[in-house]
């Protein structure tokens, strides 16, 4: 009898591990010294963006709730450098700012949204958690936690019912990771073997709780795998080690592979939101991320090791803040939405 157990057991696994087709180990990517000045100003550029939205914060001219991306910028400028705007889409939570800025979409006109200006890409109706562009592929900005990961299983099967081959990328955080909704979406995208790469942005505290305290399996990449979904962990805090996990994550949904899971090991400088005191964790731990593991710093350094001389990137530095601080020109002097506004957008047809 216990023979025969090891024999069905035997075989089972046989089975198993010949049904899991695995994506290869992504490897670092091998950017041109053009690619990489890209990514390092896209970076910089939420990086001045994010600061100067917690400084208007403070100025009471953001209102409501508001979440930065800061230290996290070489997992959208990776993960969204690999797809094309018009093809793929993109969805994720409430900490967005950044998610748009990595897809080309003018600081102006965020900066406007966060300030509910009706010059703002969602009219000034949605604010900090709630931007929108259609014309992008960017569906939200999604204030309920987990909520965007179901919504970004129905795009990536309208991306298959279309026959238009894009792949949705839908980011979720640590904390949603734990939501139930999520694994119905990794059910019926296996099912179907939709075209999605569920990035799940790690920075170990969700809101305010760390990993080790909150989650039973607290390496998310292998949260697929009762679903025969394939999981990649990477260094999110490496914007070429992004671009690489992309790479791979792309050519396999590309290739009608199904759903796979990118976990991205990152890090948020700020609270979860401007009101969190983030008292969860040291001063030191933040000041070690910053001095060893920031992203710009990182990118910076290799810069420096193709030929770009200090005195250049401080002169994209300059470049970037004079974007910015136009950028909250124009938001502050824009006029708020009319009071009209309030009743459309609510409905799809009208009454």
């Amino acid at each position: 009898m216990a023979r025969t157990a090891k024999k069905a057991a035997a075989k089972t696994a046989a089975q198993l591990k010949s049904n899991r087709e695995r994506p290869a180990e992504p490897s670092r990517y091998k950017a041109t010294k053009d690619e990489l000045l890209d990514f390092y100003k896209q970076m910089l550029l939420i990086r001045r963006f994010e600061e100067r939205a917690g400084q208007l914060y403070g100025l009471g001219l953001i209102g409501g709730f508001c979440h930065l991306y800061i230290g996290q910028e070489a997992v959208a400028v990776g993960l969204q450098s690999a797809m094309k705007v018009g093809r793929d889409s993109v969805i994720t939570g409430y900490r967005d700012h950044g998610h748009m800025l990595a897809y080309g979409i003018d600081p102006k006109v965020i900066m406007a949204e966060l300030t509910g200006r009706a010059a703002g890409i969602s009219k000034g109706k949605g604010g900090s958690m709630h931007m929108f562009s259609v014309d992008h592929g960017f569906y939200g900005g999604h204030g309920i936690v987990g909520a965007q990961v179901a919504l970004g299983t129905g795009l990536a099967f309208k991306h298959q019912y279309a026959g238009d081959a894009g792949t949705c990328l839908a980011y979720f955080g640590d904390g949603a990771a734990n939501q139930g909704q999520v694994y119905e979406s990794f059910n019926m995208a296996k099912l179907w073997d939709l075209p999605v790469i569920y990035a799940i942005e790690n920075n170990r505290y969700a809101m305010g709780t760390a990993v080790e305290r909150s989650a039973s399996e607290p390496e998310f990449y292998k949260r697929g795998e009762s679903f025969r979904i394939p999981g990649i962990q990477v260094d999110g805090m490496d914007v070429l080690a992004v671009r690489g996990a992309a790479e791979e994550a792309m050519a396999w949904t590309q290739a009608g592979k199904g759903p796979i899971i990118l976990e991205l090991l990152t890090y948020r400088y700020r609270g979860h939101s401007m009101s969190d005191p983030a008292k969860y964790r040291t001063k030191e731990e933040v000041q070690d991320y910053r001095e060893h593991h920031d992203p710009i710093d990182h990118a910076a350094s290799e810069l420096e090791k193709l030929g770009v001389k200090e005195d250049e990137l401080k002169a994209i530095d300059k470049q970037i803040k004079e974007i910015v601080v136009e950028a909250a020109k124009f938001s502050e002097e824009a006029p708020e939405p009319a009071p009209s506004e309030l009743y459309t957008d609510v409905l799809v047809e009208t009454y």
